[in-house]
């Protein structure tokens, strides 16, 4: 565990250190700032619909473009520049162990992303300071929310590391990470794409199952589904699997 905790500590210097890291922390924050200030512009012509945290991700495409390249950012240097600096064969030969490798890199960009979120709080507060009045969000959704949230990114983060084990390109590792979550997303739009025809075949209840877009819309209002816990914590253990098999072929090929 002693080899573990110093190359997570390291890891972590690599964002919270780095000009890299706090200027990623910047444009979300603002991103999410934005995406708030858009949902409160909607409420002077409507209605709160439900809360404002979850009309904030849902209410503006502001959300999901900023949310998807997120994880390309903060993944595609993980291995990729490890390899291609020639430090990664380096620590191949060490005496650590491949999973505490893995292991580290993948909690550490799980703990920096995580980090992201907490000005979310902030951006609340500052609705009551202006407005004067309660900001139409309570302790349920604010917990609804950033446990969503934390899901999707324990297996986002564990795509992007596989994508970043399997080449040296920074580029190419950004790019298949985006496209495979661009295609759960899509994925998850599939019975609306199809129409009420196949609401009520039986593929439908799958895709409605994998819908990112559903859990965020039950987690939003309070509604914990067990359900979306095991999805996404097998699919981010079977993607860091494959991730600890890759480094180990690596490994021994050395």
């Amino acid at each position: 565990m002693r080899s573990l905790y110093i190359l997570l500590k390291k890891e972590l210097k690599q964002y919270f250190c780095s000009p890299f890291g706090w200027i990623v922390f910047t444009i979300i924050t603002l991103l999410q700032g934005l995406s708030l200030s858009s949902v409160i512009e909607l409420y002077e012509k409507s209605p709160v619909k439900t809360n404002l945290l979850l009309d904030s991700l849902q209410s503006t495409p502001i959300f999901f473009i900023y949310f998807l390249f997120l994880f390309p950012l903060i993944t595609m240097k993980l291995f990729s520049e490890e390899e291609r600096s020639g430090t990664l064969e380096t620590m191949m030969t060490a005496p650590i162990r491949t999973w505490q490798l893995v292991g580290s890199k993948y909690l550490a960009a799980l703990l920096y992303y995580c980090f992201l979120w907490l000005p979310l709080i902030l951006h609340v507060k500052f609705f009551t300071w202006f407005t004067s009045t309660p900001a139409p969000a309570s302790v349920d959704h604010f917990i609804g929310v950033y446990t969503i949230l934390f899901l999707i990114g324990i297996f986002f983060i564990a795509v992007g590391c596989l994508a970043s084990s399997l080449t040296q390109s920074q580029i190419i590792a950004a790019i298949l990470t985006f496209g495979f979550l661009l295609a759960h997303v899509f994925l998850g739009f599939v019975p609306v794409i199809m129409g009420e025809s196949f609401s009520g075949a039986s593929g439908a209840e799958f895709f409605n199952y994998i819908a990112m877009q559903n859990h965020i819309s039950n987690f939003g209002i309070g509604l914990l589904d067990s359900r979306t816990f095991i999805y996404y914590f097998s699919m981010a253990l079977f993607t860091l699997l494959l991730t600890h098999h890759v480094i180990d072929y690596r490994r021994w090929k050395h």
